[in-house]
């Protein structure tokens, strides 16, 4: 049976641009707080990885991703999308779980949080209007990832992640998530790290999937709520791009 897409109200452009521009501005603060809380800089975190795991690190990404794409469509047909905070909720106790037996749940953990962050990111492109079993849409929640992660200083160069496309094809898709994967690989592979954390592993793999959670529903926001835009205001969807980073800009 297909799935019922419920088409939202019509926006004021300038209004919704500066709700994007604030929400992409605000994004990234929560997770450089949770590891400052924890008295953890995000620069030396890799470092504390065995070699081993740092070098498969990408691999396990991509492999965790490629599995998400299945495994979160195929949830949503079960389990209906659930309000932001449970998805943070749920998160965190994953990650919990993941940090309390150290890196080996720590990595066993990793598959599935990758599952529900993409799965929480197709809920937000559905609550724009699209149609998360549509390959371009799938395509785009992909490409979400490779936004900035929160643990990064983000200084706005990469809203550009907003702005790239590419043919929709399965070798395309598969070429996104292996761009993606590397990226995405630094962001968990300091997660991985911290869980790793004596005694504060469970606390720190749930504050950091809470903080991941949060960020990537953001940007999963800023993502196609810029996409619902230039559709509804039938301008193109660079323009926008280049709109939102002025505003943006415009905040500082």
């Amino acid at each position: 049976m297909n799935q019922i897409i419920v088409v939202p109200d019509p926006l004021n452009p300038e209004d919704e641009l500066e709700r994007l521009a604030r929400r992409y501005k605000a994004a990234g603060g929560l997770g450089i707080q949770v590891l400052n809380t924890l008295g953890t800089q995000a620069d030396g975190l890799l470092n504390r990885l065995p070699v081993a795991v740092q070098d498969q690190l990408t691999d396990a990404t991509r492999a965790a991703l490629t599995q998400a794409l299945g495994a979160a469509s195929r949830s949503r047909g079960v389990v209906p999308d659930q309000a932001e905070w449970l998805n943070a909720t749920v998160s965190a106790a994953m990650g919990a779980a993941g940090g309390f037996g150290g890196l080996p749940t720590a990595l066993a953990e990793l598959p599935v949080t990758t599952t529900l962050l993409l799965r929480v990111i197709e809920g937000v492109a559905e609550e724009h209007g699209f149609d998360p079993s549509a390959d371009s849409v799938r395509f785009d929640c992909i490409q979400v990832f490779a936004a900035a992660g929160p643990l990064e200083h983000d200084d706005g160069s990469d809203i550009a992640f907003l702005s790239a496309r590419m043919a929709l094809s399965g070798a395309a898709m598969q070429a996104m998530i292996t761009r993606v994967a590397p990226r995405l690989a630094v962001v968990l592979g300091q997660k991985l790290a911290a869980q790793t954390v004596p005694v504060l592993g469970a606390a720190a793999g749930a504050a950091i999937n809470f903080s991941y959670t949060k960020y990537y529903t953001d940007m999963a926001h800023v993502h196609f709520g810029l996409r619902r835009l230039s559709v509804e205001a039938d301008q193109p969807h660079e323009a926008m791009v280049e709109r939102l980073r002025t505003q943006v800009l415009a905040l500082k």
